[in-house]
C-alpha cells in the first residue's frame, strides 16, 4: 500500500501546485474578460475545471493518508 500512498500524495501535491498557477495565467488571458470586464465562458469553464482538479487533489490526499494508515 505504500507505493499507492506515495502515488496519491504525489498526485495531490502536483495538482495543488500546478492548477492555481494555471488559473493566474488564464485570468490574465485577454479572452478571460469581455469589453465590459465581465468574465467570459473561457474563464468560467477553466475555473470550473481547475476547481474539479483541486477537489480531486483533496480526494487523492485523503486517500493517500488512508493508504498510509492502513484504512484502505
Amino acid at each position: 500500500m505504500i507505493p499507492l500512498a506515495v502515488l496519491l500524495l504525489l498526485n495531490a501535491a502536483f495538482n495543488a501546485l500546478v492548477w492555481p498557477r494555471f488559473y493566474t495565467r488564464v485570468a490574465k488571458d485577454p479572452r478571460a474578460r469581455d469589453e465590459d470586464g465581465r468574465a467570459t465562458a473561457f474563464l468560467k469553464v477553466h475555473a470550473v475545471l481547475i476547481a474539479i482538479a483541486l477537489v480531486l487533489a483533496l480526494v487523492s490526499l485523503l486517500a493517500g493518508i488512508a493508504a498510509l494508515t492502513g484504512a484502505l
